[in-house]
């Protein structure tokens, strides 16, 4: 096996681990209202996220865990919570990667 299959391979791994974090309704609810970055303004904690999508918190935070874990979503304890938003460039890359896998 040539070492780009395995870059390949890898990168395939990794693209359907983020494509299963995001085919949920609800991780899709969340990412809806997650900010796309780390301000106060506009920053979403469990609890505004779990409020706005009608989820307990416990519930919420797994699915948060999953969308971070997947590298969609980032977070920073910043104004006095721990706060979440997604991550631009990885949201792209998995546009770029989804496109390539389909062309």
């Amino acid at each position: 096996m040539s070492m780009a299959s395995v870059k390949t391979n890898v990168e395939i791994d990794v693209l359907a681990k983020q494509l299963w974090a995001l085919g949920d309704p609800v991780r899709l609810q969340i990412l809806r209202i997650l900010p796309t970055e780390p301000t106060c303004d506009n920053a979403c904690n469990v609890s505004t996220i779990a409020e706005r999508i009608g989820l307990s918190q416990p519930a919420t935070s797994h699915h948060l865990r999953i969308l971070r874990q997947a590298g969609i979503i980032t977070n920073e304890k910043k104004c006095r919570d721990m706060i979440y938003w997604i991550d631009l460039e990885a949201a792209a890359l998995v546009r770029t990667q989804l496109g390539e896998v389909l062309s």
